[in-house]
């Protein structure tokens, strides 16, 4: 029997492997391929390793700034690379993304992907971070023999940067449709949710979802929730993520303190009933200034959930304006207060958003898409490989 084909996939940290890439690490197993996750080491490995996926330590990732650092975690992964000899290394952005493309290639490895989950430079930023950022995708680029990437604005840009349209792939996308469905979730573990963040009857919950960095617009969110709760104090927010403190714009516990002080907002921290999480709202808040494409807006969206979001990339392919939610200007408290409080004002302008968001989800954002259009590439390459070695 032949040996399976290996295949490794390089993140910064474990959390993205088992979390966001989990499901589909389990599906390459099962579809043939000795699956090996690289990242950082932390708390998520045991997770990885009970999905029968191989973890192995790239001791210098790092989510900071650090040049030097990423250098040394450049050339601990083509080390590694070359001990391992995987028929595919499959790399993420941002970071591991270059350093990991180039690694790849200085390792020998036949065939690289390149996830693009949203370029880390946007037209409004400033010149400098754009051509250091393209620049970086340019050169790395030339190493890998597929991009998949989540947006479509962002094939539009690599286009633009002159990486060859061949490499090219549109991905988007996808949750696990089966696990956010609000029918799936216990009623009664939804109103004991209410009940514990102390939510009354009648009162419409707000929610938000992701890592605490300011990147996220929690700034102008906690502003807007400020403004919302003087002129509708039954609206209630809620915010669930992970203080992020390696990164240079997280948040602190003082910066929570403040907001629960000034606008009674309710900090949950990391959780994995994210589903009942969901249900137990009644809309859902995404302010970030930067986005690939938002896993979480996905998720509210198949619980049925009006969206508000920022007029961004990614958001703009995850909620219809004035069918499934409402896009407002990024970095505008003002504005962002004006969508949610034209929300909790109107039960049933909340309740047909929240269908029709629960549709496009179902048509658009399944991640068995996802899987299947990453494993026609794989193959595809692996058949590329079998044509030149026969010539």
């Amino acid at each position: 029997m032949p040996a399976r084909p290996r295949l490794v996939h390089v993140t910064t940290t474990d959390m993205s492997l088992a979390l966001l890439l989990g499901p589909q690490l389990r599906a390459f197993s099962e579809a043939g391929f000795e699956v090996i996750g690289i990242s950082a080491p932390g708390s998520f490995v045991p997770q990885l390793r009970d999905a029968g996926i191989t973890h192995l330590a790239l001791t210098h990732a790092t989510r900071s700034s650090a040049p030097a650092q990423d250098l040394l975690a450049m050339a601990e992964l083509a080390s590694l690379l070359r001990r391992l000899r995987p028929d595919i290394v499959h790399t993420h952005n941002p970071k591991p993304g270059i350093y990991g493309r180039l690694a790849a290639a200085a390792a020998g490895v036949p065939s690289i992907v390149n996830t693009v989950h949203g370029l880390y430079a946007l037209p409004e930023d400033r010149w400098q971070k754009r051509a250091l950022v393209y620049g970086l995708e340019r050169v790395a680029a030339t190493c890998s023999h597929a991009e998949l990437v989540q947006s479509p604005e962002d094939i539009e840009t690599l286009a633009r940067l002159r990486v060859p349209g061949a490499k090219l792939r549109l991905l988007g996308n996808g949750i696990d449709l089966d696990r956010f469905n609000r029918d799936r979730v216990d009623p009664s573990r939804v109103g004991e949710i209410r009940r514990e963040m102390g939510v009354a009857p009648g009162e419409v919950l707000c929610g938000a979802v992701g890592r605490l960095v300011w990147e996220k617009g929690y700034r102008e969110l906690f502003e807007a929730a400020s403004i919302v709760r003087r002129q509708l104090p039954r609206a209630r927010f809620v915010v669930v993520g992970p203080l992020d403190p390696d990164k240079d714009d997280g948040l602190r516990e003082a910066d929570l303190e403040r907001a629960t002080r000034d606008s009674g907002i309710v900090f949950l921290g990391m959780r994995e009933d994210m589903a009942e999480l969901y249900a137990a709202m009644d809309l859902y808040i995404l302010a970030s200034h930067r986005e690939g494409f938002p896993r979480s807006a996905m998720e509210a969206a198949a619980l049925g959930l009006p969206l508000v979001a920022t007029d961004i990339r990614g958001c703009r392919q995850v909620v219809a304006p004035g069918v499934s939610g409402l896009l407002v200007t990024p970095r505008d408290a003002t504005a962002l207060a004006a969508a949610i409080s034209s929300l909790v004002e109107d039960h049933g302008l909340r309740r047909a958003m929240g269908r029709a968001g629960l549709d496009k989800a179902r048509r658009e954002f399944d991640q068995q898409h996802v899987i299947a259009t990453t494993l026609a590439v794989y193959e595809e390459l692996l058949q590329r490989r079998r044509l030149r070695r026969r010539r």
